[in-house]
């Protein structure tokens, strides 16, 4: 498998069943993300709850202009299913400190798509790894942009969660 499709991730990880597995039916297509955090998994996942308010990317892009919080909101980190998360998710299933599972609602535009943002601890402290399924209309303009835009995208969201966890463990924040 290329970079484009498994960037960060293991084989043994990519060989796993996810959540996202669960949200949309076979036949699909996936790519996978992942990045080592030097923080406990509790603080790691509390900032993956963020995006219900931003996509910690490339603001300019994908947030108008407005730049991601670089503090921990804890009303965020209250999860019902149902809930927005980066305006165009829907909340399907979660397990604080293991996972958020989110759902496109704009199918017209992207297509069918399920994700898993996991946190797992590592040596390090914590790990996201990310399993991104999707189905795109052989016609979609979305299937030559889509996973390498992902890619640019998610890269640069998951290494801002790693930098603001990482800081925030480092300065010796408590997580309440």
């Amino acid at each position: 498998m290329n970079v484009i499709r498994t960037w960060g991730s293991t084989a043994a990880e990519r060989d796993e069943r996810f959540p996202c597995d669960r949200h949309l039916d076979p036949p699909y297509e996936c790519c996978f993300r992942a990045v080592d955090v030097a923080a406990p998994v509790d603080t790691t996942f509390r900032w993956l709850c963020q995006l219900r308010v931003a996509p910690y990317s490339y603001d300019w892009i994908d947030n108008w202009g407005r730049r991601s919080p670089e503090r921990r909101n804890p009303e965020n980190e209250q999860l019902e299913l149902g809930q927005r998360f980066c305006t165009i998710f829907r909340l399907v299933e979660f397990e604080r400190n293991r996972h958020v599972t989110l759902v496109i609602d704009r199918t017209q535009v992207f297509g069918e798509v399920a994700v898993t943002y996991a946190v797992r601890e590592s040596a390090l402290g914590s790990r996201i790894l990310v399993k991104l399924n999707y189905r795109l209309g052989r016609r979609s303009p979305m299937r030559f942009i889509l996973i390498p835009g992902d890619l640019i995208m998610m890269r640069k969201q998951l290494l801002n969660f790693k930098r603001l966890a990482e800081r925030e463990h480092a300065a010796g924040l408590r997580v309440s």
